[in-house]
């Protein structure tokens, strides 16, 4: 029974960074930055890394801290719409 919770648990938490990674390619287009590359240089962030938030990779929360001051969104604004039903 263990190793399914787990397996449902980590399921869980890769829906969760997918939903995290498209609402902040969302919140990204919706400033009129369709292209996150051009986005990343303009805020000083690693190309790399913002593909990789916005495809559902893991990161640290300091890593979404940084994307979303670059968004200039809050955390309250952030995950206000679409993750009241998560975990």
């Amino acid at each position: 029974m263990t190793r399914v919770k787990n397996d449902q648990e980590v399921e869980n938490a890769k829906q969760v960074l997918k939903m995290v990674g498209a609402r902040i390619r969302s919140i990204r287009e919706a400033k009129g930055e369709p292209n996150y590359e051009k986005f990343a240089f303009k805020r000083n962030l690693s190309r790399t890394q913002l593909w990789r938030y916005e495809n559902g990779e893991d990161f640290r929360f300091t890593s979404l801290l940084k994307v979303l001051t670059a968004l200039d969104i809050s955390l309250t604004d952030f995950f206000g719409e679409g993750f009241d039903k998560m975990v």
